[in-house]
C-alpha cells in the first residue's frame, strides 16, 4: 500500500514531526512541538489531529495568540534558528492577533511557523462567525493581511495541496537567507476532508543547514580592499551569532589588529571582556565603538542588516573614504550601503579570508587607539553605573526644558523610591549570575544594554531590536527557557511594554517553566517621552497620568501600579523594590525559586544612559508654533545633508 487516508491536518502533524535540521553533522528535530489557542476554525480540525497523535511533538496551550507565538520566536532565536514552534489559532482575530509577531520575526530573520485557521473554501455556510467580507473579493480572509509580514504565504485550499506548501515551507524556514514568518492558512472544512497521501510524503527529511563558501573572486576583491584599510573596522551582526561564528571572528580581529563593534543582533557573540571588543555601535552604540567607527576607513559588516540604529542613520562613519565590505548569506543584506559584496556563511567566509591575508601580513594600524578607546568606554561604564540621584554625576539625557524636581518629588511621594535606571542596570548586571540570559526589545532599556552592558558571550544577550515589539519581552524569555531549562532567563522591561502583553507569564506557571521578569517602573513611556521632548514637545501623552478633565489633558497626577500584585496574582513570587538593598536582596531571593518571579523596580523616569557620538533621523514638523521645533527641524535637515543618502 503506497497511499494512507488521512485529514489534511492529520498529514500536516505527521509531516512536521518527521522534519530534521542537520548542522555541521548534527541532526536536530526541527519542529520541537505546537503552541495552540483552540477555538472554531482549528479545534476539530487540526486540534483533533494533535489529540489523536501528536508523534514527538509536544502540545501547548498559549492565553494569547501573539503571546505564544513571540515564546516561538524567543525560542527559535536562542536555539540560533536550528529548532522551531509552530503555533496554530482559529479564525479571524485568533489569527490576526498573530500579525504582530509574524512581523517581529520577519524583520529579525527568525524562522517562524504559523498555521492559522481560515474561512470555509467551499463558501456553503458564509459568512461564517467572524468571517470579514469583502465585497469586490470574496477570496480574502483576515489572512490575507499575513502576506505583508510573511517570507512564504500558501493557503491550503485542497488537501492535495498540503504537499508543496509544506515542502515551501520548509524550503523557507530552514534557509538562512530567507527565513522569517511562514504562514499556512488552514480553511476549516479543508482540515477535517481527508485524501489519499503517498506514504513517501511522510518520510523523513533531513534539511541541512549549508555554509556556502564565498567564490575565489569574491575573496580576492575583498582581500583587495582590506589591504588598502588603514583603520578597519569588524561590525558583528546577528548573522555571525546564527552561523557559531563567534570565535572564528573573535580570531581573525585579534590577528590582524581590527576592533569589533557589535549590533544589538549580534552582541554576545563574543564576550565584552574581549580585547578587542568596543562595544554596541551606532544610535545606541558605547562611547569606544561610536568613537572608532568615525576614523574606520573600511567597515566589514558580517552577517548585519545595517538598520538606521547600526549605522546612526548613516550619519556616523565620518572618515571621507570609508567604504564598505559586506559578508551575508543575504544578497539583499550584503549589497547595503553599495559595499563590496561576499556572498557566504559568515563562519566560511572569515576562514576563507584569514587564509588568504595570512600569507600578507596585514595588519590594522590602530596601535593603542583600540586599548584607549576600550579604557575610556569601561571608565565610562563604571561612572554610568554609580550614578544617583543628586550625586555630582547626574546629569539629564535630554536638555527638555523640564521640571525634573518636581516630576522626582512627585514620583518620590508616591513610591518612596528615588533609583536611577542606569545604577539599577549597574547592580544586575554586576549580581545576576553569569550565565544568566537577558531578553529585551523595547523602550529605553535596549539602548542601555547596547551601550553598557557587558556580556560573557555565551548567547547570553537575547534583545529584539528588528522590530523592537513592545510585549515581546516576557513571552519570549519563556521560549528562550524552553530552548535552554538550565539557565537563568531574565525578561527586562518598562511598565509600558509590561502592561502591553505579558499573556504568557501564566503560561510559564503552567510549564513549570521558570522566567524572572526584571520591571522598570517610571510610570511613563520614557523612550519616547525623551524623543519628543528633547525635539522641542512638550511631555504629550506619554507619561502615565489621570485625566484632569472630560477633554482627556493629561494635567493629573501620575497613576501608582503595583505590578508585584498582579504578578502575585497569577501566582509568581514578586517583590517591590524602592532602594538598591531591597534590589540586591530580591534578586538573591528570586535565585532560589522555583516558579516565575517578578521584580517590580520603581525607577525616576529620564535616568537612563545618553548617548555617545549618535544621532538619528526623526521627522520633525517644518511649521510649527514652537520655535524650538522649527529650529530642530533645521538642524534635522543640516545632519541630512552630512550623512550617507544610501
Amino acid at each position: 500500500m503506497n497511499n494512507i487516508r488521512l485529514t489534511t491536518a492529520q498529514a500536516l502533524v505527521r509531516f512536521l514531526d518527521n522534519q530534521y535540521i542537520e548542522v555541521d553533522g548534527k541532526e536536530i528535530k526541527f519542529v520541537k512541538g505546537i503552541f495552540a489557542i483552540f477555538g472554531h476554525g482549528n479545534v476539530l480540525g487540526l486540534g483533533q489531529a494533535l489529540e489523536e497523535d501528536s508523534g514527538t511533538m509536544s502540545v501547548h496551550q498559549g492565553r494569547n495568540e501573539q503571546g505564544m507565538a513571540h515564546i516561538a520566536t524567543g525560542f527559535a532565536r536562542q536555539c540560533l534558528r536550528q529548532q522551531i514552534f509552530a503555533c496554530t489559532s482559529s479564525v479571524g482575530p485568533g489569527a490576526a492577533n498573530m500579525i504582530t509577531a509574524a512581523a517581529t520575526a520577519t524583520a529579525n530573520r527568525i524562522p517562524l511557523l504559523l498555521l492559522p485557521g481560515d474561512v470555509y473554501a467551499s463558501r456553503q455556510p458564509d459568512p461564517v462567525l467572524q468571517q470579514i467580507e469583502q465585497e469586490t473579493d470574496l477570496s480574502i480572509s483576515t489572512n490575507d493581511a499575513f502576506r505583508a509580514v510573511s517570507k512564504y504565504w500558501d493557503r491550503v485550499s485542497r488537501p492535495e495541496q498540503l504537499m508543496s506548501a509544506c515542502i515551501n515551507a520548509m524550503r523557507v524556514l530552514t534557509d538562512p537567507a530567507l527565513t522569517g514568518a511562514v504562514t499556512l492558512c488552514l480553511p476549516q472544512d479543508v482540515q477535517a476532508e481527508a485524501w489519499d497521501y503517498p506514504l513517501y510524503f511522510f518520510e523523513k527529511r533531513v534539511h541541512r543547514f549549508e555554509r556556502y563558501s564565498a567564490t575565489d573572486a569574491m575573496i580576492s576583491d575583498a582581500l583587495v580592499r582590506i589591504q588598502r584599510a588603514r583603520r578597519p573596522l569588524l561590525i558583528c551582526g546577528g548573522g555571525v551569532k546564527y552561523s557559531q561564528a563567534g570565535d572564528v571572528l573573535q580570531a581573525f580581529a585579534h590577528r590582524y589588529g581590527i576592533p569589533v563593534a557589535e549590533t544589538q543582533a549580534g552582541k554576545g557573540t563574543i564576550s565584552s571582556a574581549s580585547a578587542i571588543n568596543v562595544g554596541g555601535v551606532g544610535e545606541t552604540g558605547s562611547l569606544a565603538a561610536n568613537m572608532l567607527a568615525q576614523q574606520a576607513d573600511l567597515i566589514i559588516g558580517i552577517g548585519t542588516r545595517y538598520t538606521d540604529f547600526t549605522t546612526s542613520s548613516k550619519g556616523l562613519f565620518k572618515n571621507e573614504d570609508v567604504g564598505f565590505l559586506n559578508i551575508n548569506i543575504s544578497r539583499f543584506d550584503a549589497g547595503k550601503l553599495d559595499g563590496l559584496m561576499v556572498i557566504a556563511d559568515a563562519r566560511q567566509a572569515l576562514i576563507q579570508l584569514d587564509n588568504a591575508l595570512a600569507e600578507t601580513q596585514y595588519h590594522a594600524e590602530w596601535g593603542d587607539d583600540i586599548a584607549e578607546a576600550r579604557h575610556q568606554y569601561h571608565t565610562e561604564v563604571k561612572r554610568v553605573y554609580s550614578i544617583e540621584y543628586q550625586d555630582e554625576n547626574f546629569t539629564p539625557e535630554v536638555e527638555d526644558g523640564l521640571d525634573r524636581e518636581k516630576v522626582y518629588k512627585e514620583f518620590n511621594e508616591l513610591t518612596g523610591s528615588l533609583l536611577t535606571q542606569s545604577k539599577v542596570l549597574g547592580v544586575l548586571n554586576e549580581t545576576l549570575p553569569e550565565d544568566a540570559i537577558i531578553v529585551a526589545a523595547a523602550g529605553s532599556l535596549p539602548g542601555d544594554l547596547q551601550r553598557v552592558w557587558q556580556t560573557r558571550g555565551t548567547n547570553d544577550y537575547h534583545v529584539e531590536y528588528g522590530y523592537s515589539c513592545m510585549g515581546y519581552e516576557v513571552n519570549a524569555a519563556l521560549g528562550a527557557k524552553i530552548a535552554e531549562p538550565s539557565r537563568e532567563v531574565y525578561a527586562f522591561l518598562g511598565d509600558g511594554s509590561f502592561m502591553m502583553l505579558h499573556s504568557e507569564l501564566v503560561t510559564s506557571l503552567q510549564m513549570n517553566k521558570k522566567i524572572n521578569v526584571i520591571l522598570i517602573d517610571n510610570m511613563t513611556n520614557g523612550c519616547i517621552n525623551n524623543l519628543q521632548m528633547g525635539h522641542g514637545m512638550g511631555s504629550f501623552f506619554t507619561e502615565f497620568r489621570y485625566h484632569a478633565n472630560e477633554n482627556a489633558v493629561q494635567e493629573g497626577g501620575l497613576i501608582p501600579v503595583n505590578f508585584a500584585k498582579i504578578a502575585e496574582g497569577y501566582g509568581c513570587k514578586s517583590y517591590q523594590v524602592t532602594c538598591y538593598e531591597e534590589l540586591i536582596a530580591a534578586l538573591a531571593d528570586a535565585r532560589k525559586q522555583t516558579i516565575s518571579t517578578l521584580i517590580d523596580i520603581k525607577v525616576l523616569p529620564k535616568t537612563m544612559v545618553h548617548g555617545y557620538f549618535n544621532w538619528w533621523r526623526v521627522g520633525i514638523a517644518e511649521v510649527a508654533r514652537s520655535n524650538i521645533i522649527e529650529a530642530n527641524a533645521r538642524q534635522m535637515a543640516e545632519k541630512v545633508k552630512s550623512a550617507r543618502q544610501y
